[in-house]
């Protein structure tokens, strides 16, 4: 593992730093991304890793990123993008879009997007973070990915874990020819400062009541760690959604090619990628 690249956003706390300390041990050369300076800064020089700075919520942030990863990395042999959240109140970004969707699912698609020809070069593997919270996501309207409609916090951010899953099986639909290969997972319900530091209803209920019951960090990150260091095609299927090391059904939804095509043409357009 001493030679592989594996890069994770969203990795200055819960399961994305707990998969960098376990990559990190097994050798693996780990780039951290965060939003929180000081976290991400504690968590580099921890395990001995170059680090990056950027908000999801500042689609800008995911350009520069992804201008200072292609300029520094000469490969990325893995992308994980894990970054995400749970948000309170429905909010706009500055690029107009609903805050949880941007964050969880538009900027990692952006930077998926603007780093493909060194995925594609790198035969890289991209790994989605996706959720339980996918099986609740109602019926998703392309047309309203600003959630100008019914909004709650738990189904902004189920709809958003959804559209990781289509992403990844789409993703794979159009490049694993090119030797790109693509899978979502879902960690199950872990212990982490994920809903607390969000806000949200739910984040009281989850710090004072089942906090307790839930899946350590470590736990948490077991499938992600096992996606990122198997080899694709040959230990996992590329385009498939992930529990526990084993492929998930999903829902009706999260199965369809058509709204799989559709989400990434709408998303293309959202943040604005050439050609869209």
């Amino acid at each position: 593992m001493a030679e592989r690249v594996i890069v994770i956003t969203g990795a200055s706390d819960g399961i994305g730093a707990a998969a960098a300390r376990l990559l990190r041990g097994q050798g693996a050369s780990v780039v951290i991304v965060g939003r929180s300076p000081e976290k991400t800064q504690k968590l580099a020089r921890e395990i001995g890793a170059p680090h990056y700075l950027a908000d999801f919520a500042k689609l800008e942030d995911v350009r520069t990123l992804a201008t200072q990863l292609q300029a520094e990395l000469p490969r990325i042999d893995v992308l994980i993008n894990n970054a995400g959240g749970v948000m309170g109140a429905r909010q706009l970004t500055v690029d107009g879009n609903e805050l949880t969707t941007q964050v969880n699912y538009l900027a990692p698609f952006l930077l998926t997007n603007l780093l493909l020809d060194t995925l594609i070069a790198s035969k890289a593997s991209v790994i989605a973070t996706s959720s339980l919270a996918s099986r609740g996501a109602g019926t998703l309207d392309l047309g309203d990915l600003t959630l100008e409609h019914g909004y709650t916090a738990q189904r902004a951010y189920g709809r958003a874990k959804l559209m990781d899953i289509l992403f990844t099986k789409e993703l794979h639909a159009r490049h694993h020819a090119a030797g790109l290969s693509a899978a979502a997972f879902q960690p199950g319900v872990v212990r982490t400062s994920f809903y607390s530091e969000f806000g949200g209803s739910f984040s009281f209920v989850y710090t004072s009541f089942i906090k307790h019951l839930l899946r350590s960090p470590a736990k948490g990150a077991e499938t992600m760690v096992w996606l990122a260091t198997a080899k694709p095609d040959q230990d996992w299927t590329s385009g498939e959604y992930y529990k526990d090391k084993k492929i998930s059904k999903g829902t009706n939804q999260a199965r369809d090619a058509t709204l799989a095509h559709d989400l990434w043409e709408v998303a293309s357009r959202t943040v604005g990628l050439p050609g869209s």
